[in-house]
C-alpha cells in the first residue's frame, strides 16, 4: 500500500520530557513519516533534531525479535515460566527483599503501573527503582519537602509571559530545544531576559543577558545570597509568608553562607540578584546541573525559597520549573516507579495510605519502607543480597555511575532478566533471559510531560517478530506467580482506568494527584484521548499549584528550609586535579539505541569527546584533534579533545552517550563516582574529579565501510552512515603489516586492494573495491588523520577511484559535517552562503538552505559562522 494515502496518527515523542505531539504515518513498507502536531499544546508542531528524525530509527536491522535464554531462543511460555519460578523460588527461599526491577522513562504510565503494582504489592518489596532515578530525584525529594508533595507549580505557558527566564543547569537549547524556541519567540515579543547559571558556556549562552559560570556545586551560596537580596531590597511578599513557615530560619541560614564560594565576581551577582528582583514575572528553569548533585535536593530547595519568600509562584509567567530528561520521567513518579513512594503521590511509609492502596489492590502487605535506590540496588546486586533482577527498557552497564562495577554486578547476579527492543547494549548481554519488548510506535498508553500534561502514545506499526508489549510480559508473569485476578489485563485501557480510580482515593488523602474524572474512560474515548494536564477531576482540569498559598504538608503550608552549601562529594586532589562534567549532546539520547539508528543524528559529532580549556590544554602538551586519557578512582576513558575556551581552566566536560557498543574506550560513567545526593539517593554527574594526559597513540585511523565491523584497538568509535559505517580509530601499539590489518579490520580477506603508502611518515591509505564499487577505506597517520570525513562516508558502495585522496574532487561540491541535525544541511554549505551569497543573518540562512527553521538548536553555531564572517570583513 501507498503509505501516502493512509491517515497520520497523533502520537507523543519518546525523547525528553518536553512530551512534544507528533503525527506518524506509515509508508506502508514498515517505514514511518513523521512531522510535529501543530495542535499538540507542548510544541504547536516544533521539533528538535532527534524528534525530526524518528522516522530513521524504526527498522528492524538490530531489534530483539524472540526470548533468548542463555543466548537461545526460547518460546515464550518457556521463558515467562523461567521468569515466574526463578522469581517466586528466589522469594520463597530469601525473602521478597532478594528481588529488585530496575526500570525506565521509556516506559508508559500503564507499563510502569503494572510493574509497581507487581513488585510492591504482591511480591511484596519496595526494591523497583528506574532511571528516573539519575534524572529528578532531587526535584521529586525537594518538591515534597518544599510543597508536601511532587508537584510541579507550573507550565509551559509561563515561559510564554515570563518576563525574566532564569536557567540553571540546563542547557535548554540543546536538551530541550522546543521549550528554548518558546523562550526566544517570548523574547522577541516581550523581550523577556534571560540569565543561564552554568560551569560552562553552553548554546543556551548564545542569547542571553547575563551568563553566570559559577564554580561546580556552588548553586546553594548563590540562591541564599539571592533570598538575602529578596529581604533585604523589600521584595519578600509578607502576605504569601502567611502560607509558608522556616523563613526566618532559612534567611538566618543564608546569610551565614558565603557567595564568594561561587568564584563569581560581585558585579555579576549584583547584577543577577537585580534583575530577579526587579521583574516580577520570574521562571527558574532547572535541570541535571541542579538534579544531579550530591547536594541536589538542596539546590531545589534554594531555589524554590526563593520563589516562596518573594510569593513567585503558581501564578502566570512565574515559578520554579523543573524540566525532566526523560518522555515519561513525570509519569513514573506519578505511577510510583521510585523506590520510595507508592501511585498516586501516596507515601509508602504513610500506614493510611498503605492499607488503602493494599485494599484497592486485594493485595498482601506492602512494604512499609523505602526499597533500595538505584545505587544502592545495584550495591546489593554486587553483594548477593538481590538474587533475581529484572531490568527493563534501560542500560545501567553504561548509564549509572561507576559503570564497569555495575556491568560486574549484572554480570554476577544469580539471574538477570532484561526487557528491550535490542540485544545489543553493554546491559543485555549480560542477562540470562532476553524478553523483546516493543518499540515507540508499535505499543499503546499514556505519558505525562514536565508540565502534567498526560498525551498518549499510539500504535501505528505492527510489533516485530515475538515482541509483545511491557504491560502484558509483566502480567503475564504476575498472573504466572499466582497472582491470576490481579493482573487479569485485557488491554492498557483496563490498566489506565485502574490508575485513575486510584488517584481518586488518593486525591481523598490531599493529595494533588487526581485524574478520577477518567476513571470511567471507556476503550473509544480512551482510544480519543486528547492532550490534558492534570488534574482531572470533576471540579477542576489542569491549571497551576499554590497560588492561593495552599499546599499539602498537614497544617497546609509550604516550608522554607535552612540550607548551606556544600561542596560535592569528591574533592580535587593533585593525583585527580580536574573536575569533569558529563551532559548531553544535540543529536544523540541517552545510549544511543535509537539515535545511533539514524545516520544524520551521527553525522554532528560522530565521536566521545572533551572539552578542555586552551590552557590545560597547552599544559598537558594536548593539540586539537588529539586523544585525552581520563582516570579516575573508578577507571579510565579515552576521548578525543576539543580545546575550547567554554570550559573554564580546571574543569572538563564530556557527554555520557557512547557505549561498549559504539566506543567502548568512551564509556565515560565508568570513571564516575557512585557517590548520591542523601536526601534523593542521586548520583553526582557532574563534578567528578579526574587526571587528564595525551593519549600517546602509535597511530591514529579514519575507516569506512559498507558493512559493519567491529574494530580491536585501544580506542574506536563507530557510527552509521547512509551507506555503511564510519570509525575513529587509534592505538598505542605499532602495526607491522598494514594490509593485514587492513583486511582483519573489515573481513575482507580476498577482496581486491589498493594502497597508497608513505612508510617514511607513517602514512598509509588502503581501499578495497569490488569492481569499482568502495567496499571500504582506512586512511592512517602518526597524527589525527586529516581527510574530509563527510565525502569518504558518501563513497561506500559506490564507484571512487580517487577514494585515496582524501579530498573530495575539485568538480563535486562538498556539504561538510552536518551542523543542521533537522535539515540536513553541512557547514560548508553555510558558510558558502554566507560568502557567496552574502547571507548574513540566521533568517535569511533559513530561508535560502532551511538551516534553523525547525527545532533552532544549531542557531548558535550559525551565528558563529555569522560572527566570523563579520570579522574577516571588518580586518580586510
Amino acid at each position: 500500500m501507498d503509505g501516502s494515502s493512509l491517515p497520520e496518527t497523533r502520537s507523543t515523542c519518546p525523547y525528553c520530557g518536553v512530551g512534544c505531539g507528533v503525527l506518524l504515518r506509515p509508508d506502508g513498507s514498515g517505514g514511518l513519516t513523521v512531522r510535529g502536531d501543530p495542535d499538540h499544546p507542548a510544541n504547536f508542531g516544533r521539533l528538535c533534531s532527534k524528534g525530526a528524525a524518528l522516522g530513521e530509527t524504526v527498522g528492524h536491522q538490530e531489534r530483539l525479535l524472540t526470548p533468548l535464554v542463555n543466548g537461545q531462543q526460547s518460546t515464550w511460555d518457556q521463558s515467562l515460566d523461567l521468569v515466574a519460578d526463578k522469581f517466586s523460588s528466589t522469594i520463597a527461599t530469601h525473602g521478597p527483599d532478594s528481588v529488585a526491577f530496575y526500570v525506565s522513562g521509556q516506559l508508559l504510565n500503564e507499563d510502569y503501573y503494572v510493574a509497581n503494582k507487581l513488585m510492591k504489592g504482591f511480591i511484596g518489596s519496595a526494591n523497583i527503582d528506574t532511571n528516573s532515578r539519575l534524572c529528578m530525584a532531587s526535584t521529586v525529594a525537594g518538591q515534597k519537602r518544599a510543597f508536601g508533595t511532587d508537584t510541579v507549580p507550573g507550565t509551559y505557558e509561563d515561559l510564554d509571559e515570563a518576563d525574566l527566564v532564569v536557567l540553571v543547569g540546563s542547557n535548554l537549547a540543546w536538551c530541550h530545544p522546543v521549550l528554548y524556541q518558546r523562550v526566544m519567540a517570548a523574547r522577541e515579543k516581550r523581550g523577556t531576559k534571560i540569565v543561564v547559571i552554568d560551569p560552562r558556556r553552553t548554546a543556551s549562552c548564545d542569547q542571553a543577558d547575563l551568563h553566570l559560570a559559577l564554580t561546580p556545586g556552588s548553586d546553594v551560596a548563590l540562591f541564599n545570597h539571592l533570598l538575602t537580596q529578596i529581604y533585604e531590597g523589600g521584595a519578600f511578599d509578607k502576605t504569601f509568608l502567611a502560607s509558608v513557615q522556616g523563613f526566618d530560619d532559612a534567611l538566618h541560614a543564608a546569610y551565614a553562607d558565603d557567595v564568594a564560594v561561587t568564584g563569581l565576581q560581585q558585579a555579576e551577582i549584583d547584577r543577577f540578584c537585580d534583575l530577579w528582583m526587579r521583574y516580577e514575572k520570574v521562571v527558574t528553569v532547572f535541570s541535571q546541573g541542579v538534579n544531579q548533585s550530591t547536594s541536589g535536593s538542596d539546590k531545589v530547595n534554594s531555589i524554590l525559597n526563593c520563589h516562596l519568600a518573594a510569593g513567585r509562584i503558581g501564578k502566570p509567567g512565574c515559578g520554579p520549573f523543573s524540566v525532566t530528561g526523560q518522555p515519561n520521567a513525570m509519569g513514573g513518579r506519578e505511577v510510583g516507579g521510585l523506590a520510595n513512594m507508592l501511585a498516586c503521590h501516596l507515601d509508602l511509609e504513610n500506614a493510611d495510605h498503605r492499607a488503602t492502596v493494599q485494599q484497592f489492590w486485594n493485595a498482601g502487605p506492602l512494604p512499609q519502607q523505602a526499597g533500595l535506590k538505584a545505587v544502592d540496588m545495584f550495591r546489593a546486586v554486587a553483594a548477593g543480597k538481590i538474587k533475581a533482577l529484572w531490568i527493563i527498557h534501560t542500560n545501567p552497564a553504561v548509564s549509572m555511575p561507576d559503570a564497569d562495577a555495575v556491568r560486574a554486578a549484572i554480570t554476577g547476579c544469580d539471574f538477570t532478566v532484561v526487557s528491550d527492543v535490542t540485544a545489543r547494549t553493554d546491559t543485555a548481554r549480560c542477562a540470562d533471559v532476553l524478553l523483546p519488548a516493543t518499540a515507540w510506535a508499535e505499543k499503546s498508553g499514556t505519558v505525562t510531560n514536565s508540565d502534567r500534561t498526560l498525551s498518549r502514545q499510539r500504535a501505528v506499526l505492527a510489533a516485530p517478530g515475538a515482541a509483545r508489549h511491557d504491560w502484558d510480559i509483566l502480567a503475564s508473569v504476575g498472573r504466572r506467580m499466582g497472582w491470576t485476578h490481579a493482573f487479569d489485563y485485557e488491554n492498557p485501557a483496563e490498566i489506565f482506568r485502574e490508575y485513575a480510580a486510584l488517584s481518586g482515593l488518593a486525591a481523598a488523602f490531599g493529595r494533588d494527584f487526581d485524574i478520577s474524572a477518567l476513571a470511567d474512560t471507556d476503550d473509544n474515548s480512551w482510544d480519543d484521548m486528547q492532550p490534558q494536564r492534570w488534574p482531572v477531576t470533576a471540579n477542576r482540569k489542569g491549571g497551576r499549584f499554590f497560588a492561593d498559598g495552599r499546599f499539602y504538608h498537614p497544617d497546609g503550608k509550604a516550608r522554607m528550609l535552612p540550607l548551606r552549601w556544600r561542596p560535592p562529594a569528591a574533592k580535587t586532589e593533585p593525583r585527580f586535579p580536574f573536575r569533569l562534567n558529563t551532559g548531553r549532546i544535540r543529536d544523540q539520547w541517552h545510549t544511543m539505541t535509537r539515535t545511533g539508528l539514524s545516520p544524520r543524528l551521527s553525522a554532528h559529532l560522530a565521536e566521545p569527546f572533551v572539552d578542555i580549556h586552551p590552557e590545560d590544554a597547552a599544559r598537558l602538551g594536548i593539540s586539537r584533534a588529539a586523544l585525552v586519557r581520563l582516570t579516575s578512582p573508578q577507571g579510565s576513558a579515552i576521548l578525543r579533545a576539543r580545546i575550547t575556551d567554554a570550559q573554564n581552566r580546571g574543569e572538563l566536560f564530556a557527554p555520557m552517550h557512547w557505549t561498549g557498543e559504539t566506543a567502548p574506550a568512551g564509556r565515560i560513567d565508568s570513571i564516575i563516582a557512585a557517590q548520591t545526593d542523601p536526601v534523593s539517593g542521586q548520583p553526582e554527574s557532574k563534578a567528578a574529579v579526574v587526571a587528564a594526559e595525551k593519549f600517546q597513540a602509535a597511530w591514529y585511523g579514519f575507516a569506512v565501510s559498507s558493512r559493519e565491523f567491529r574494530p580491536n584497538v585501544a580506542y574506536w568509535a563507530r557510527a552509521r552512515t547512509q551507506s555503511g559505517w564510519r570509525a575513529e580509530l587509534a592505538s598505542d601499539v605499532e602495526v607491522t603489516n598494514w594490509e593485514d590489518q587492513a583486511r582483519a579490520l573489515f573481513g575482507l580477506p580476498d577482496a581486491s586492494m589498493q594502497m597508497v603508502a608513505d612508510t617514511a611518515r607513517g602514512a598509509y591509505r588502503i581501499a578495497f573495491l569490488e569492481g569499482d564499487k568502495l567496499l571500504a577505506a582506512l586512511f592512517v597517520s602518526k597524527a589525527p588523520v586529516a581527510v574530509m570525513r563527510d565525502y569518504l562516508v558518501e563513497q561506500t558502495g559506490h564507484p571512487a577511484s580517487d577514494v585515496l585522496t582524501g579530498l573530495t574532487p575539485a568538480d563535486r561540491p562538498n556539504a561538510g559535517p552536518v551542523l543542521c541535525a533537522c535539515m540536513n544541511v553541512g557547514v560548508n554549505t553555510i558558510i558558502t552562503a554566507i560568502e557567496q551569497q552574502g547571507l548574513m543573518t540566521i533568517e535569511a540562512l533559513g530561508a535560502a538552505l532551511g538551516a534553523g527553521t525547525n527545532c533552532g538548536s544549531c542557531k548558535p553555531e550559525l551565528a558563529a559562522l555569522i560572527a566570523a564572517r563579520q570579522m574577516m570583513e571588518a580586518a580586510e
